[in-house]
Parts: structure tokens; C-alpha cells; sequence
């Protein structure tokens, strides 16, 4: 039997992880990256048990454990309030409830983990600064061509092409003609705020939930970096695109909440970052598919963007692996992920009209809230987080 040979567009998580997956069932992959080196944008990170259960398999979980945190709990507070309506348990609950953690930790410290883990396999091999690519011959055999930032080019044939390119892909809108992304009309305004200077504002031990009308805020600390990501959330009817500001463009009433106020006044390096969606019905084409952002980019009000992209990786992985028509293991991976993402992807929606509600609807909302009590994301949230996409 000839060895199986894949090309990976994106070393972001989901190519990293792809290439990861991939080569636990002796499938060499290239994977392509535009960057000059491992990059990724963005600060914080969630990572829920599902996603745990896939990492563990691929042999990373003892790399992530100094990079990441568990939180012990999720405060949620309602607007100028002093005391949180509850606290979600997480910590030593969550771990004893699903046999693996959540955790909060960097992108950049994902990705460098699951480059270096890369790195150490000789079935993987990663090449940075591609300007352009082509695929053709895609119901067949793919022929890609690739073109590096020196001129230099490069053909070669592959069993499979994946689309690991993001938000922005060009495998999905020039290959599978799929749509572009969309604005989702959301906004974050990001940063990272020494952790010394919280110590008064937030509980370092857990995850903050801050609630307004029309934003919400996130923060946890990233102990081992010694910061705090720190994420507001926002609707803007138009977006200027990626960029610094000193001042998060955040409605006047934020600075009636004095813990917001006072986040707000601990920095002047904001990342202005527009939240664009993805949902179209064709993953692949041909020996051509899509995993991560690049099939289905969604808000991040549940934090588990990354997590459906790694999910993604290692349940495509056998697939690609045992099929000897790579068509028919996109087609069986699509038929097998959609409803799941798709799902995931409302929740994340509803999640934002829930988090921005104006009064008087607040007041039922925080009323039901205190009612469920501490566990009742436990039952919520069970079909997310007992999910084993090792199985």
C-alpha cells in the first residue's frame, strides 16, 4: 500500500492538531503557513473537557499542564453589582464530573505546544512563509502548488487537501466555492492586564462573567504569563478591522459599573478585533474538505471556537487514514459534525442576546440564574462537555 500523504493549509490549531491526529495512524502531512513563523492572534483561551479528551489522545496533556490554569469557579455578575449572582463550580467538580479539566490558558501557548509536539514527529514536516497556493486535479489525486515568500515554488501531489486557513479561508471560497464570512455585527476589544493590578477587582481563582446592556465582559488570569486576558464585548453596525486603541469603544453607562471602570483604567493597549461568523452546508469537495474556523468560524460566547476545531481533527483523522477514497471520509466526517457544530453554534448566539439583555428583561434573567444555582451548567452543558471525540 502506498503511504498516505496530506497537505494542511494553516498551522494554527486546527492544521497543528490535524497534522497531530493524522500522524497517530502513520499519515505523513506538510502543513502550509503564511506567517514567517508559528503565530497566533488573539490572547485567551478556554479549553473544555471535550477538547481535553482530544488532546490527551494525541500525548500533549502533560505539555499544556504548565501553561494552563484551572479555574475554580465562574463569577457572574450583573451590572454594578458588588457580589456575584453565582458561582459556577469548576476546579476539582469539574475534573471529578468529566475525568478531565477545564482550562484557561494563551493561544500562543496552545499552538507553540502543539508545534513543538510537531516537531518531535518526522511523519509532519511545516513550511512558513507560503505567499500563494493552488490545488488542482481536486475530484481526483490533488496536485498543490505552492509559492514561498522567496519565489520559490514547489508541486506536489497528496492523497487529501485540508483547510485549516480560518475565518478567511480561501480552500473554502476559491476550491469548495464556498460563502465569505460574514460580520457578525459583535465586536471584542481585547487586552492583558498585569496581575498584580486585579488582585482588589476580581477573584484571581476564577473566571469573571460581567454582564451590561448591550456588553458583557470576560477575564481569568493566565497565571504562568502573569497577566489577566481581559475581553468586552460589543455591537458595532460597522467595523474598521483589526487594530490598536487606547480606549475600548464600549457604551457610556460602563463607567456606572465601578469594576469595569477600573479594568478600563488599567491599560491603554486594546486589540479592537470584529467577530465575523461562517456557516455554509459543504465541507468538502472532492479530496478537498475544511476543518476548524475555515468550515465554521462561530462567536465565542461559549468558548468553544477552538475546541469544535480540535474535536474536528482527530475524528477526520481515521477517517482520511482507513478510506481509500478521501471523498468518502469527507463526506462521512461532515455527516458526523454538523449537527454537533451547528448546535454549538446557536448556543454560542443565544448566549450573546442572553449576556446583553436590557431591563426589564435583566431582572428575570438574574432572577433564573440565582435559582439554578451553582451546578445547573452541569446538566446544561453536559451534552457539550461529555462529548469524546476520541470515540
Amino acid at each position: 500500500m502506498t503511504e498516505k500523504f496530506i497537505v494542511i493549509a494553516g498551522a494554527g490549531i486546527a492544521g497543528l492538531t490535524s497534522a497531530l491526529a493524522l500522524a497517530k495512524y502513520g499519515v505523513k502531512t506538510l502543513v502550509l503557513e503564511r506567517n514567517e513563523q508559528i503565530q497566533e492572534f488573539g490572547a485567551g483561551l478556554q479549553i473544555g473537557p471535550n477538547a481535553h479528551r482530544a488532546l490527551n489522545a494525541l500525548g500533549i496533556e502533560k505539555a499544556l499542564k504548565p501553561v494552563s490554569f484551572e479555574p475554580e469557579g465562574v463569577d457572574i455578575y450583573s451590572f454594578t453589582q458588588n457580589k456575584p449572582l453565582v458561582t459556577l463550580e469548576l476546579g476539582k467538580t469539574a475534573r471529578k464530573r468529566f475525568g478531565v479539566p477545564y482550562t484557561v490558558m494563551h493561544r500562543a501557548d496552545m499552538v507553540e505546544t502543539l508545534y513543538a509536539a510537531c516537531k518531535k514527529n518526522k511523519l509532519i514536516d511545516v513550511e512558513f512563509a507560503i505567499t500563494d497556493f493552488e490545488i488542482s486535479n481536486i475530484d481526483k489525486s490533488p496536485t498543490v502548488k505552492y509559492k514561498k515568500v522567496d519565489g520559490e515554488t514547489q508541486e506536489l501531489s497528496c492523497f487529501a487537501f485540508i483547510g485549516a486557513d480560518g475565518v478567511g479561508s480561501i480552500t473554502r471560497t476559491k476550491y469548495l466555492n464556498g460563502v465569505q464570512a460574514k460580520y457578525s455585527g459583535y465586536v471584542a476589544w481585547r487586552t492583558l492586564i498585569d496581575i498584580d493590578l486585579l488582585q482588589d477587582v476580581i477573584n484571581l481563582e476564577n473566571t469573571t462573567l460581567m454582564w451590561g446592556s448591550g456588553f458583557h465582559a470576560v477575564a481569568y488570569p493566565l497565571k504562568h504569563r502573569n497577566v489577566v486576558n481581559v475581553a468586552f464585548f460589543t455591537k458595532e453596525t460597522m467595523s474598521v478591522g483589526f487594530g490598536i486603541s487606547e480606549t475600548p469603544n464600549l457604551p457610556i453607562s460602563m463607567k456606572n459599573d465601578p469594576r469595569l471602570s477600573k479594568i478600563c483604567s488599567l491599560t491603554k493597549n486594546w486589540t479592537h478585533w470584529p467577530l465575523a461568523a461562517v456557516k455554509t452546508p459543504y465541507w468538502h469537495k472532492g479530496s478537498v474538505g475544511l476543518v476548524g474556523d475555515a468550515a465554521h468560524a462561530m462567536l465565542p460566547f461559549q468558548a468553544q471556537g477552538a475546541a469544535m476545531g480540535i474535536e474536528d481533527a482527530v475524528i477526520l483523522a481515521p477517517l482520511l487514514a482507513s478510506e481509500q477514497n478521501p471523498a468518502t471520509a469527507f463526506n462521512i466526517y461532515q455527516n458526523k459534525r454538523q449537527e454537533r457544530v451547528n448546535r454549538v453554534a446557536k448556543t454560542s448566539q443565544s448566549n450573546g442576546k442572553i449576556f446583553h439583555m436590557t431591563p426589564p428583561f435583566t431582572f428575570a434573567r438574574n432572577s433564573m440564574v440565582k435559582i439554578q444555582g451553582n451546578m445547573n451548567h452541569y446538566s446544561r452543558l453536559s451534552w457539550i462537555y461529555d462529548f469524546d471525540p476520541t470515540k
